[in-house]
Formats: C-alpha cells, sequence, structure tokens
C-alpha cells in the first residue's frame, strides 16, 4: 500500500483554487459590455450631433447663397452681351441655352452647362423685375415652399 502523504494521485484539493470552466474565445462580448458602449456611444451622439446638424444646414445656406452670386455674375455677363436680363418666362436656361431669335447670345453663361437645383434638391425661381434690383433669384430652402423660417427659409438675392 502506499502513503497518501507523498502518493501524487492524492493531491489536497483543498488548497487548489476553484476549477472554473474555460472561456469560450470565439463567444464575444458579455452584455454589460455592449451596454456600456451603447450608453457611451449615445452619449456621445447627443452631444455632438445637434453640432454637427446645424453645421450642416449652416453649410447649405452658404452653398445657396454662393450659387446665386454666381448666377448673379453670370445675369451681368447675359445683360452685357444682350442689352437686357432675361424674361422672367425664358428664366435661368437662358443662361445656358439661347433664347429663340438671339443672334447676340455668347453663353453659356455658367461653367455647368445646366443650371444647378439648390443645395435641397429644388429648383431656383426667377423673376424679373425683383423687388431692388432687375430680377431676383431664390431658393425655397428646405421644405421647398415659399416662407418659412431657420433652415425653411428662403433665400432670395434681391
Amino acid at each position: 500500500m502506499t502513503d497518501p502523504k507523498t502518493d501524487d494521485r492524492h493531491e489536497d484539493r483543498r488548497d487548489a483554487p476553484p476549477a472554473r470552466a474555460p472561456r469560450d474565445r470565439t463567444g464575444g462580448f458579455t452584455l454589460v459590455e455592449l451596454l456600456v458602449v451603447l450608453v457611451i456611444l449615445s452619449l456621445v451622439m447627443g452631444l455632438v450631433g445637434p453640432r454637427v446638424l446645424s453645421y450642416l444646414s449652416s453649410s447649405r445656406e452658404r452653398a445657396a447663397r454662393l450659387q446665386l452670386q454666381s448666377f448673379s455674375a453670370a445675369l451681368d455677363l447675359y445683360y452685357l452681351d444682350m442689352g437686357r436680363y432675361p424674361s422672367t418666362t425664358e428664366g435661368l436656361q437662358s443662361l445656358v441655352k439661347a433664347p429663340p431669335g438671339q443672334d447676340k447670345w455668347a453663353g453659356p453663361y455658367v461653367q455647368q452647362g445646366q443650371i444647378p437645383a439648390d443645395p435641397w434638391g429644388n429648383q431656383y425661381e426667377y423673376r424679373t423685375p425683383g423687388r431692388t434690383k432687375a430680377y431676383a433669384i431664390t431658393s425655397l430652402g428646405s421644405d421647398g415652399r415659399r416662407g418659412g423660417e431657420s433652415d425653411a427659409a428662403d433665400i432670395v438675392s434681391d
């Protein structure tokens, strides 16, 4: 018979740490870890999101104002060539395509070869005469309707 104190098969189990089930390495993250990440992301989006959206809306307004200035310069060139501004019915298309029966037309007066839409995807409105100038060009803003407030406000050249 062997001595239990010297026998390797009978180790004292009280001194050994409790046995743990091996962690599955392909299991991914725990629920608590995922919840912590979601809370952090929602806090960041709550703080940063409104600021980013305000930059986006103000940049669209600036882009619309720049396009209105570009149209104004093109209309001035048209005026120099033709001796008049386009009529309301001819509209901004006369900057791209010669109106019928106009042999003095030296366009196109815009680089794109077509009249671009405003930053919200709506067409610009052109009318002559304007309130303070010979013409007025209007972007109807984000809602595409007359009037409105903040980003839905109309942007007018005159």
